[in-house]
């Protein structure tokens, strides 16, 4: 009888998942789904006077200097082991994925911020950054850490040089920053606090982290809030709400189709996925209205339905990217037509007009 030491066997699983996951290949793709890295006019975000928000400013930038969360992303007896091995392939394939775009999504937001910070001059956005970027990389570092346990940890140096960038002109930064802040604050505290109620449901440590963690994502978004009250045009005019509304279609119906394409993870940690969308999107409509005077009605008859569509309409799309040929090329130009339309029939659903508040500062309240 060949008895393999435990140690031998550990190393045999992490050398069977790093075969199965390339994930600094899945990090680096580039897709409609993958977050992305992305750059913009640094002269320009140079150049912001914080002035008519002064006193917010200086309380939210004295809240990030304290650095409230210094300690908090590091392992300790909370951190139970985690059976790689006994994990259900399809929920561990689900689960890396999850990890992989999550630890994409704030390595992306740390390489934004640093930038911004090596270029700047202005004091004040300097100092936001410097603060942002450093808990971003805590963040990616923590999740690489997880994913370091099972061999398949990412190469973020690796990846800063390999990773496609895209240009965003500053406005478009503050609309879809602040809402990937806002809306990362909504799913990790909906998940956490549906894990509080129904522990024997956390199959990995990582989720007891996501509540300091949330608030991190909420400061994030005051941040930008306050960025856009520096100047008013960028939530008042009328071009810009049509922005506005562009990108609150675009994230969560980007979110509806990711979180759909892991249906063993949600089944896993017993959440139907369609609630738990509609929850955060619930959430994070609530916290937007501090700047945004406009909200999607996500309990509008045509809301669900569409994003169904998008939905099958993705899968679509990637089966035909799979395929190849002649007839992948249709079967993907077919389900591209049908996204299309979807997100036009979402983004033609009348909007809720909001109040936008004097003073736009928020707590975290879920």
């Amino acid at each position: 009888m060949n008895i393999q030491s435990p140690a031998t066997s550990h190393d045999e699983l992490h050398a069977e998942i790093a075969g199965q996951f390339d994930t600094t290949a899945m990090a680096t793709e580039s897709t409609l789904l993958n977050p992305r890295f992305y750059t913009t006019d640094f002269d320009e975000m140079d150049r912001i006077d914080v002035t008519p928000v002064r006193a917010d400013w200086d309380a939210l930038i004295a809240q990030m200097r304290s650095d409230p969360n210094r300690g908090h992303f590091k392992k300790n007896a909370d951190w139970d082991k985690v059976d790689w091995e006994g994990m259900d392939p399809a929920l561990r394939k689900e689960f890396i994925d999850f990890l992989v775009s999550s630890c994409t999504a704030e390595f992306s937001g740390c390489v934004l911020y640093k930038e911004m910070k090596r270029r700047g001059t202005n004091p004040d956005i300097c100092e936001l950054f410097s603060f942002m970027s450093r808990d971003e990389a805590r963040h990616a570092g923590f999740i690489n850490d997880a994913l370091r346990e099972a061999g398949v940890a990412v190469n973020l140096g690796f990846l800063t040089k390999a990773k496609k960038y895209t240009y965003f002109r500053p406005k478009f930064i503050y609309y879809a920053t602040y809402l990937s802040e806002k809306i990362g604050y909504a799913r990790y505290i909906t998940i956490f606090r549906h894990l509080e109620a129904n522990p024997d449901q956390r199959f990995h440590p990582i989720f007891k982290w996501f509540k300091e963690w949330c608030n991190d994502e909420f400061s994030h978004g005051e941040a930008f809030a306050l960025l856009m009250k520096t100047d008013p045009r960028l939530t008042q005019s009328f071009v810009n709400k049509l922005w506005i509304r562009f990108f609150l279609t675009a994230v969560y119906s980007t979110m509806w189709v990711r979180d759909h394409a892991r249906p063993e993870f949600h089944k896993a940690l017993g959440v139907d996925i369609e609630w738990y969308d509609q929850e955060v999107f619930r959430k994070t409509s609530i916290i937007a209205r501090q700047i945004f005077p406009v909200e999607l009605d996500i309990d509008h008859p045509r809301w669900l339905p569409n994003l169904r569509k998008m939905d099958k309409a993705m899968r679509r799309m990637e089966a035909g990217r799979k395929a190849g040929g002649i007839g992948g090329w249709f079967t993907r130009m077919g389900g591209t037509l049908s996204a299309l339309t979807a997100f036009a029939a979402l983004y033609l659903i009348p909007v809720r007009k909001t109040k936008v508040p004097a003073n736009p500062r928020l707590q975290p309240a879920f």
